[in-house]
């Protein structure tokens, strides 16, 4: 069985270099001992206070970051346009809110009951997107905060993707950033059919 990645790979320093490690790695939820998993095949990073971008620029404090700004490790899940729950992965220490945000995964185990949260003619979307993939995997706002090295969400390693099998791009959805709309700070692997449709700019 795999290894899940432990505490000290969420602590590193750089957001973009744990957002282009996450490539390849395997998210897994256990929702009522069902195991669903998925290949991550494109992250967003997300630098904090110095991000216009990130939900804690310029130092922003809410109830809903607050989990940003403890010791990486932790999974942030919230709720956009109140509709889809999007999952992140909180990065680095303690008071240094960064987090990735995992946009698709191939699927891996778990498919039927994938398919069951998410009945969808065209199952190639099923995990195409930040969205669908917190659907398919069951991922709600019961799993915010909580640590990914245990319970029932975590990532288990898988060897590192070569560079040439990286792209990497602009973020989605972000063109209130400003200039940081154009950083580069999109990773997906190359030729995957899983990952999302978004554009960034």
């Amino acid at each position: 069985m795999a290894k899940k990645l432990p505490l000290s790979f969420y602590r590193q320093d750089d957001v973009t270099s744990i957002a282009r490690q996450l490539l390849g790695k395997v998210l897994v939820t256990s929702i009522d001992g069902e195991r669903t998993a998925g290949i991550i095949v494109e992250t967003e990073a997300y630098a904090g206070i110095r991000d216009r971008a990130s939900h804690a620029w310029n130092n922003r404090r809410t109830q809903r970051t607050e989990v940003m700004y403890q010791p990486g490790g932790l999974a942030y899940v919230y709720l956009c346009y109140g509709l889809h729950y999007l999952f992140n992965v909180v990065t680095n220490v303690k008071e240094v809110p960064e987090a990735v945000l995992v946009r698709a995964l191939e699927p891996l185990d778990g498919i039927a009951a994938m398919q069951q949260r998410y009945p969808h003619k065209n199952t190639v979307k099923m995990t195409a997107g930040p969205g669908s993939l917190c659907k398919a995997l069951g991922i709600d706002a019961t799993l915010n905060s909580e640590k990914l090295t245990g319970g029932n969400i975590w990532i288990e390693d898988a060897p590192p993707l070569p560079d040439n099998q990286i792209l990497t791009g602009t973020r989605v959805g972000v063109q209130y950033a400003g200039a940081d709309a154009l950083l580069p700070y999109r990773f997906s692997i190359k030729d995957n059919t899983w990952v999302s449709k978004g554009k960034g700019l």
